[in-house]
């Protein structure tokens, strides 16, 4: 158990980094694009959201796929 929770929060840890990361560089982006700093702010904010989501389930999936191939396995 003390693995799956380790796991848990490398992939949360993991995932709030990529999700500041794509804010940074969406607003970067946009504020470059847009007169209204509100409109680079909200997409910005959109793209951390659906990077969090994405970055959280993908690597979730993947340490589940690790720990099923390295514990589980019959020999």
């Amino acid at each position: 158990m003390g693995l799956t929770k380790a796991l848990f929060c490398i992939t949360a840890i993991l995932s709030l980094l990529a999700s500041v990361m794509g804010f940074l560089i969406t607003y970067e982006e946009y504020d470059h694009h847009y007169l209204d700093k509100r409109k680079a702010l909200k997409t910005a904010l959109e793209a951390a959201i659906l990077t969090l989501i994405v970055f959280f389930f993908a690597l979730g999936l993947l340490f589940a796929i690790i720990l099923t191939f390295c514990f589980y396995r019959e020999h």
